[in-house]
C-alpha cells in the first residue's frame, strides 16, 4: 500500500510541475490553484508513505515518476522537443525507478 501511495504521489508531482508551467509564474488563477492542489496531494501522500518506507528509495521513485511523467507529458501535449536521446534517457529513469521500487523494503 505504501508503494501505491508513492506512485500516486509521483503522478501528482507530474501534475504540479505541468500546472506550474501553465500558471505562467502564478499569474493565471486556475493553473495556480491546480498547482497548489497537486503539490499538497503529492507531498501529503509521500509523507504518509514515508511512515512505512525507507526515505532514499521512496524519494527517488517519487522524483523519477515525476520527472519522467513531466517529460512525457511535455512531449505529448506541450510541444516539447522529442528526440531519441530524450526517449532513451526517460527509459533509463523508468528502469531505475522500477529497480529502486524493487529494492525498497517496507518496515
Amino acid at each position: 500500500m505504501a508503494w501505491l501511495l508513492v506512485v500516486v504521489a509521483g503522478l501528482l508531482e507530474t501534475g504540479f510541475a505541468v500546472c506550474l508551467k501553465l500558471s505562467h509564474g502564478f499569474t493565471r488563477l486556475w493553473p495556480t490553484i491546480a498547482f497548489a492542489c497537486f503539490a499538497l496531494g503529492s507531498f501529503g501522500l509521500l509523507t504518509l508513505a514515508l511512515k512505512k518506507l525507507d526515505v532514499g528509495p521512496a524519494y527517488a521513485v517519487w522524483t523519477g515518476i515525476g520527472a519522467a511523467g513531466t517529460a512525457i507529458y511535455g512531449m505529448v501535449f506541450l510541444g516539447d522537443l522529442v528526440s531519441t536521446l530524450k526517449i532513451v534517457s526517460i527509459t533509463f529513469v523508468i528502469v531505475g525507478v522500477i529497480g529502486l521500487q524493487l529494492s525498497g523494503s517496507a518496515h
